[in-house]
């Protein structure tokens, strides 16, 4: 038990290394972020010009989502972060990792929020367009409050999902909290800093589970 908590729960080794520590989370956290918000509202954007059935603008939006849901994200984050030098465009690794995890939230976004659009039902449209709303009014002030409402539950979990992905934003150097707690590590050839890490993560994903919790309890369906 004593070499246990001396590899894991090293107080002299954590205190050493807790600003670094810190100073990754705070990274971590303004990443996940960016992340949400960005592709929670890409996402939207997404979904409501889909709604609008442009046929050459769907196909084009079909096959943003349909590749950034096929592939994984840390093969996306590589591919971008190795490949845009080439075509003359350099992003910040930063930049980088929150415009992929943002596309990839946006992808999934998109096609929960199309869920939430088409299980409006078609009465709901109709009743609109015959008090005078056009199509445009009908879709922004009937019918998407009424799919938001709808997809918050899967929303909230994949927000939650995507969260965790950033620490995939290792792989291309940014000095999030994993990072800096693995190259802690290194040094003082000693776990004592990963476990600060995971009490990190715990910070960030615990507020988030409890919001999912109360969020799915709050639009239960209800017999």
């Amino acid at each position: 038990m004593e070499r246990f908590l001396d590899q894991f729960f090293n107080l002299e080794i954590m205190a050493r290394y807790l600003p670094d520590v810190a100073a990754g989370f705070v990274v971590t956290v303004q990443l996940a972020l960016s992340v949400i918000v960005t592709g929670l509202a890409l996402g939207l954007v997404l979904a409501m010009v889909r709604a609008f059935q442009i046929r050459p603008v769907n196909w084009l939006i079909i096959l943003f989502v349909d590749l950034f849901r096929a592939l994984p994200p840390l093969v996306i984050l590589i591919i971008f972060y190795f490949g845009l030098p080439f075509v003359g465009i350099t992003m910040s690794a930063f930049v980088i990792s929150w415009v992929v995890l943002a596309s990839v939230l946006a992808a999934f976004a998109e096609e929960i929020y199309w869920a939430g659009i088409t299980s409006v039902n078609k009465g709901q449209w109709e009743a609109s367009r015959s008090t005078g709303l056009g199509f445009t009014q009908t879709l922004f002030y009937v019918v998407i409050p009424q799919a938001i409402r709808m997809t918050i539950p899967p929303l909230t979990n994949r927000t939650i999902a995507i969260t965790k992905n950033t620490a995939l934003a290792s792989v291309v150097t940014v000095e999030e909290m994993l990072t800096v707690a693995q190259t802690s590590l290194a040094y003082a050839a000693n776990t004592s800093p990963l476990t600060m890490a995971a009490i990190g993560y715990l910070l960030i994903f615990f507020p988030l589970t409890m919001a999912s919790r109360w969020v799915e309890t709050r639009y239960a369906w209800k017999r």
